[in-house]
């Protein structure tokens, strides 16, 4: 009881994190408003757990969720503007031009940030860093936009993190991460099914 009273009082803030955080993929799912303020406070969270780590790029990839969920917040209220009023967005897919910009854009940023962590910091795992967070980034524009194929990209995301965190010895975080694949397949089916019956 010593030693789990020990880890918890080392580990609180991760293991919050990790709490939140399946939270916020439980609203996504659900595409409840609540999806964004709780993603903004883990998010926060997340920026010193991966501080510590030496995760570099997933720290400011937390910092992206952070300026990102304001954007997704308002996106989901107001993002569809009609003559005389707002809507909120509805679930959509993604288009061959879009998808081809969001790859480009995804390879640009991995590359970027690759070139970074592997010249300007100590991070002991850059490729695998970098990877994670340009598809990361994109994936959380995507869900701000609730274009569906953001949850396939999540499911790649979140099965390779897992052996990242593990290597890292994040334990709380692989967790999280075991259960965001499996949500993020549940979110991808449940969006879909959304979709269909919208068409």
């Amino acid at each position: 009881m010593e030693l789990i009273i020990k880890w918890l009082s080392g580990n609180y803030i991760e293991l919050l994190g990790a709490i939140l955080g399946i939270v916020y993929i439980f609203f996504s799912i659900k595409q409840s408003i609540l999806t964004w303020p709780v993603g903004l406070l883990t998010s926060v969270l997340y920026v010193w757990v991966f501080l510590v780590s030496k995760l570099y790029a997933d720290m400011g990839l937390q910092m992206y969720y952070v300026v990102i969920s304001i954007y997704g917040w308002y996106e989901w209220l107001f993002g569809k503007k009609t003559d005389d009023h707002a809507e909120p967005v509805k679930v959509s897919r993604i288009t061959a031009r879009l998808g081809l910009v969001l790859s480009v854009v995804s390879v640009l940023l991995f590359f970027l940030i690759w070139f970074i962590l592997k010249n300007y910091t100590d991070s002991p795992v850059p490729m695998a860093d970098s990877l994670v967070t340009s598809l990361s980034i994109v994936a959380t524009w995507m869900l701000a936009r609730k274009i569906l194929e953001h949850w396939l990209i999540w499911i790649f995301v979140d099965a390779f993190s897992i052996g990242l965190f593990i290597y890292k010895d994040l334990l709380p975080t692989v967790v999280l991460f075991v259960v965001y694949t499996v949500m993020a397949y549940i979110g991808y089916r449940e969006w879909l099914r959304e979709y269909k019956t919208a068409q």
